[in-house]
């Protein structure tokens, strides 16, 4: 993206991660199978990793007001955004081959 274009809209990242993240739970909901088919060893990483991946994405646009620099790193869109696609990779190849 160009920065000028980052500048005019400071949003467009964070509309973008919202809009996945809600298509990503709203397939969850409707196929719960995805995760539940896992054994409990892949399962319990699974959805360490999508509660982070979704909850940065809808959490994102309060970062500023949470103090804690750790917290802030993970909540940043460089790593939310990493966190979404590896969870959306994985729902995705756990839907072919299922």
């Amino acid at each position: 993206m160009r920065p000028e274009m980052s500048l005019r809209h400071p949003w467009r990242r964070e509309t973008a991660l919202l809009l996945v993240a809600a298509g990503l739970a709203i397939w969850l909901l409707l196929q719960p199978g995805l995760i539940q088919g896992l054994p409990f060893t892949l399962r319990l990483p699974a959805v360490l990793l999508g509660i982070w991946a979704l909850g940065a994405a809808f959490l994102r646009p309060l970062a500023p007001a949470f103090p804690h620099p750790l917290l802030c790193r993970a909540l940043s869109p460089h790593w939310s955004q990493l966190a979404l696609a590896l969870f959306a990779l994985l729902m995705v190849l756990r839907a072919l081959l299922a």
